[in-house]
């Protein structure tokens, strides 16, 4: 999906890039609503081929069954699919199925492999390839158009699949992603410094000024497991390709007989976790949510049944912002809060997140541990005394008891909710909640207006299972790219919609 730039802008999207990742503006992955140019969805990698096989199979009976004018595509009536894959996708378990079943499938697919040289990727050669049964081309310069022009032409001549390999550079042409690929793996509009760097990936600004050093969320995990792996030898640590994402290239350097990447391998990843809990070692997977929905079965099947100590460290837990709706952690609480035995935790702070890692270390069973992208407060600046007020309509006094429930991150957000209900003569308590599941609190042990916010889809969350009167969260519908402070006013769920939703449903007049 990161590969999709360079479509985009061979497709009548370049003006969109003004806008690139923002709302109304252009996607960073291929999105079939914003151009019929996009064939596919594609945030996820491994997708890609068994996309590719569906396609080619449906055109192909479609053209049998109904002819080839009913082709209600705006294609070809013969269209080529072409499946373009970054050479570590192919390690990935849906890859492997895909060809594992176009062994005994007629379609034919051409297959671009982008050979990119990754130090953490597999890279198929033609052995490989023709193991399936699949022709492969090349490998040719990925760089030379003549020459990766004229091996398409050659695959489309092909009665079969074939495998077209191209050789390619990281960053090719811009000096900064040629020599850090990773820091600009996946990146937004940005200002060319003096140094050539963004504030996102060199820590400089468009001017070049320095900018502010902030703690994430995820430099707070790296931390808090170096300095668990220095008290316990047994803690290890688990990611599939995602260890610079999730703040563990400290513990990589420090711990490496603990630190497991095992590729862009979700499924796999959570049962190996499996097996070194068997084993007596105490594993803590780091993995984005969106990442994790992949592997919910495994979750249940091979940790929960067996109650064993595996701890998810899920990180990008909510809205992402700019990634857009590929990659927003919305479902992670409705999808682990049936899973048998599962503890799930959402910190308000950093020295939550580090207490919190420490317990679940500690414990026997599975936990789960979501926080969000971005910068940590070190404290979640509550008061614990509950504050009952009353609201003035101008002809009677309504009694209010008004307590918002702030899950893990939005803790801020409630207190700023706090504040402009007071300003409308309504007194609010903000709770923070830690406990998910099972809950550390319910509607019957609270009295009033009963509110909760979650940076999570509202249906099946946090504020469903407690029964709450009022739930906050992000909607049944498709949430996708800009900004996360513009995609919540776009959605209610900014601190202003949110206080005027409550006073509404109060009566209570306000500005």
């Amino acid at each position: 999906g990161h590969q999709a730039y360079a479509w985009k802008l061979l497709t009548g999207r370049a003006k969109g890039f003004k806008r690139l990742r923002q709302i109304d503006g252009v996607s960073g992955f291929p999105w079939p609503d914003e151009s019929p140019c996009d064939a596919f969805v594609a945030g996820h990698a491994g997708s890609a081929l068994a996309a590719a096989f569906g396609l080619a199979m449906g055109f192909k009976v479609k053209v049998k069954g109904e002819g080839e004018e009913n082709l209600n595509l705006n294609l070809n009536p013969s269209p080529h699919v072409v499946a373009v894959v970054g050479d570590a996708s192919f390690a990935n378990g849906e890859s492997l199925e895909a060809l594992l079943a176009a062994c005994s499938l007629d379609g034919k697919v051409i297959v671009v492999v982008n050979d990119n040289a990754a130090e953490d990727a597999w890279h198929p050669d033609r052995a490989f390839f023709e193991a399936f049964g699949i022709r492969s081309l090349g490998p040719v310069d990925g760089h030379d158009v003549e020459a990766v022009s004229a091996a398409l032409e050659a695959a489309k001549h092909e009665d079969r699949t074939v495998a077209v390999h191209v050789l390619t550079k990281k960053g090719k042409g811009f000096a900064p992603a040629e020599e850090d690929p990773v820091a600009w793996h996946s990146v937004g509009p940005f200002g060319l410094s003096e140094t050539g760097g963004t504030c996102e990936t060199s820590g400089t600004c468009e001017t070049g000024e320095a900018a502010e050093p902030k703690t994430t969320w995820s430099d707070v995990f790296g931390e808090a497991m170096c300095e668990a792996a220095r008290r316990d030898e047994k803690v290890c640590a688990v990611v599939a390709a995602m260890g610079h994402g999730t703040g563990l290239d400290g513990f990589a350097r420090e711990f490496p007989d603990r630190f497991f990447d095992v590729g862009i391998r979700e499924e796999m990843a959570v049962t190996f976790a499996a097996g070194l809990a068997k084993a007596g070692l105490k594993p803590v997977v780091a993995i984005y949510s969106t990442f994790l929905q992949r592997a919910v079965d495994q979750v249940q099947h091979d940790v929960c049944l067996q109650r064993l100590p595996v701890v998810f460290a899920i990180d990008r837990a909510g809205c992402v912002g700019e990634d857009g709706a590929t990659h927003h952690g919305l479902y992670d609480i409705p999808l682990l809060r049936p899973l048998t035995g599962m503890r799930i935790l959402a910190p308000c702070c950093a020295a939550d997140l580090k207490e919190m890692l420490a317990s679940a270390l500690a414990g026997d069973g599975p936990v789960a541990i979501r926080y969000p992208k971005g910068v940590a407060p070190a404290t979640d600046g509550t008061s614990v005394v509950p504050v009952v007020g009353c609201a003035m309509d101008g002809t009677s006094v309504v009694p209010v008891a008004v307590r918002i429930l702030a899950v893990g991150d939005q803790v801020t957000k409630a207190m700023a909710v706090k504040e402009l209900l007071a300003a409308a003569g309504v007194k609010a308590e903000v709770i923070p909640v830690r406990d998910v599941k099972p809950p550390a609190i319910t509607q019957e042990q609270v009295k009033g207006l009963l509110v909760t916010l979650e940076n999570g889809v509202v249906v099946g969350g946090f504020g469903e299972s407690i029964g709450a009167d009022m739930r906050f969260g992000w909607p049944d519908a498709v949430v996708g790219h800009g900004s996360v402070e513009a995609l919540e006013r776009e959605f209610g769920f900014d601190a202003a919609s949110v206080a005027r939703t409550i006073l509404e449903r109060m009566g209570v007049k306000h500005g």
